[in-house]
């Protein structure tokens, strides 16, 4: 920032690192709004990279500083329309005031010049505001005003604004949870009434954004949120509206945190009405957000392993009655993992059960899972020809050895002749 100052520019920090630092927390990253060209940008700091430079946006690596370090630098702009929804047709560099005038919510469009004091008229920060570093906060759109009534509002008409880029529905609900902020009638309103445009933007971004919306622990309020915006199908491309919150979103909002996104949205499920009980309903459910969601395979077996999980445990007695073998397989699998997370919450004294017995399988001489004592290769070593079988008498040979009935190879080759007979 004073490199471009000291080049005769203006340079601001811009949008949530502004709003963060109002609030006293600690931003996630520092974006530069400045009246510099990216040409111009790209002659100061040779380290730059274009990417998004037809939008006036730099990707500046300061000199000095760790290779790995990037800052975001964007040139003042207005947008020309959103023909996809996404991103402007063509843009022209401006001034600060029309640049805050195309951004998304009022408390994402201020401006913090560090390098000044507030001007005449101005008046100081709010009373236990301020930076870390001070400075003077430019705000043309009543930014302040909304941020000390913890008001989520859209810049300008909210319409327009989710016209430009439905996603911004998302992030209204996002933000909204994350800092306990008010949406604002007139936006709120206007996400309601525009929810079925969500299905215009691509599934990725709609994951995405889902993806940090359950990575918080304000989790269930934004569920709560997306539900009352009329979010939930739109999220779930659910034109039906099957898929709806009966009792609230208990579920989501008693996991720990963090856990795994697959986790979160298997909770999500059971909160919306997914019967656990059974195997195809939340087998639908699973196939529904992968396709909403644009789940990762890892994501998606982790949805279906939660839920899963949760149904083979949904009765501890029922678990009780297996093989200690069975328990045994079940105890180290990625299923019993997931499900005693959605377990803890749906049946607490039932996962502080299942878990006190995986803790006393572990102790067993043959803990939860040994290095076979039989493998393949002696099978073949002992004159077996490779088949169909093998898997079967390989794991015949393993449950005994996690009952302890097999304790060395000799055992489990005399248990392979009596399976053979």
């Amino acid at each position: 920032m004073r490199a471009l100052r000291d080049a005769g520019h203006i340079a601001y920090f811009a949008g949530g690192c502004v709003r963060d630092e109002l609030l006293g927390l600690v931003p996630s990253d520092y974006d530069i709004a400045t009246d510099a060209t990216p040409d111009s940008i790209a002659h100061l700091f040779p380290r730059s990279s274009h990417v998004g430079a037809a939008f006036g946006v730099m990707l500046v690596h300061p000199p000095g500083r760790a290779s790995k370090e990037v800052i975001e630098v964007a040139t003042f702009r207005t947008d020309a329309s959103y023909s996809d929804r996404r991103r402007p047709d063509s843009v022209t560099f401006s001034t600060p005031e029309a640049d805050a005038q195309r951004r998304d919510f009022t408390v994402n469009a201020l401006y913090l010049d560090p390098f000044e004091t507030p001007r005449a008229g101005e008046g100081p920060l709010p009373a236990g505001w301020g930076t870390s570093g001070g400075g003077r906060v430019i705000d043309f759109v009543g930014g302040l005003a909304d941020l000390r009534a913890r008001t989520l509002r859209a810049v300008g008409v909210p319409a327009q604004r989710l016209a430009e880029d439905h996603l911004r529905a998302l992030r209204a609900v996002r933000l909204s949870a994350k800092l306990s902020f008010q949406i604002d009638e007139a936006t709120a309103g206007a996400i309601r009434e525009h929810a079925a445009e969500l299905k215009g933007v691509s599934r990725e971004r709609v994951g995405d954004e889902l993806r940090l919306m359950f990575a918080h622990p304000s989790r269930a309020s934004a569920a709560a949120t997306l539900q009352a915006l009329a979010l939930t199908g739109p999220v779930l491309m659910d034109a039906t509206g099957r898929w709806t919150a009966p009792g609230g979103f208990g579920v989501l909002g008693g996991l720990a945190t963090p856990v795994p996104f697959g986790v979160a949205v298997a909770a999500w499920g059971l909160d919306l009405g997914v019967d656990w009980r059974q195997h195809a309903i939340h087998s639908e459910f699973t196939d529904a957000a992968r396709r909403a969601l644009c789940l990762s395979n890892e994501e998606r077996m982790q949805v279906a392993q939660s839920l899963s999980g949760l149904s083979f445990m949904q009765s501890d007695q029922e678990w009780a009655a297996w093989s200690v073998a069975r328990q045994k397989r079940f105890a180290v699998s990625e299923a019993c993992e997931a499900g005693l997370l959605l377990l803890s919450v749906v049946n607490p004294s039932a996962a502080a059960r299942v878990r006190a017995r995986i803790a006393d399988l572990a102790q067993t001489p043959a803990g939860l899972a040994p290095a076979p004592i039989l493998t393949g290769d002696h099978l073949v070593a002992s004159g077996y020809t490779p088949g169909p079988k093998f898997k079967a008498l390989l794991d015949a040979v393993y449950d005994a050895q996690l009952e302890g009935r097999v304790t060395n190879l000799e055992t489990a080759r005399e248990l392979v002749a009596k399976i053979r007979v």
